[in-house]
C-alpha cells in the first residue's frame, strides 16, 4: 500500500492550555489539519507535516480550538470543524468509520476492519489509526481491542483513558 503525505506549504498552529495540558492545534487555509497529544510540543506536527512551515498565528487557529476545549470541559459532543487532511485511500476509509463511532460509544480495531470491508486488516486499521493527524475529532480514542482494552494510542493511555471517561464510556 503506497503511503501518502499531505502537503501543506503552510500550517498555521498556536498553542493552548486546556484543564492544565497544553495541545498544539493546527490547520490550513482550508480547516484544521493537526490536533496534538496533550502536553507535546510543535515538533509533533513537524513529525506529521515534515516539510511544511509552521507559523503561530492564534486568530487563525482560534475557532477551532474552540470546538475542542468546550468537548474537554464536557460541553461539547460533535465537532462541525471544516478538516483538511489525507492519507491513503486505506487511512481515509477508516477514519472515516472512526467518525460514525458515537460519542460515549466505542468501537474495535476488528469491527473497523469489518466495516471497512477488509476483516483481515486489523492490525493495518491499527496503523491508520495512528496516522489520524486530528485527535479528538476524528475520535480514535473510541477504538479499543476486541478484548475491550484500551489498545494503543498516539497521545498515550492516560490521554486515551481520560477522554473515555470524559464521554462516560468507561468508568
Amino acid at each position: 500500500m503506497k503511503e501518502e503525505k499531505q502537503m501543506f506549504t503552510k500550517i498555521y498552529y498556536h498553542v493552548y492550555s486546556i484543564r492544565g495540558h497544553k495541545y498544539v492545534i493546527g490547520a490550513t487555509k482550508k480547516g484544521l489539519s493537526f490536533v496534538g497529544s496533550r502536553d507535546q510540543d510543535f515538533e509533533e506536527v513537524r513529525r506529521f507535516y515534515p516539510e511544511t512551515e509552521l507559523m503561530d498565528a492564534e486568530q487563525i487557529v482560534n475557532k477551532y480550538a474552540n470546538q475542542i476545549r468546550e468537548y474537554l470541559l464536557g460541553k461539547r459532543q460533535e465537532f462541525s470543524l471544516k478538516l483538511d487532511i489525507s492519507g491513503t485511500k486505506f487511512q481515509e476509509s477508516v477514519w472515516d468509520q472512526l467518525k460514525k463511532i458515537p460519542y460515549g460509544q466505542t468501537s474495535s480495531y476488528t469491527e473497523i476492519a469489518q466495516s471497512i470491508g477488509n476483516p483481515k486488516a486489523v492490525r493495518a486499521v491499527g496503523s491508520a489509526v495512528g496516522k489520524n493527524p486530528v485527535l479528538i475529532v476524528i475520535p480514535c480514542h473510541r477504538v479499543i481491542t476486541k478484548n475491550q482494552q484500551l489498545g494503543n494510542y498516539r497521545g498515550g493511555l492516560a490521554m486515551k483513558r481520560e477522554l473515555l471517561t470524559l464521554e462516560g464510556a468507561i468508568n
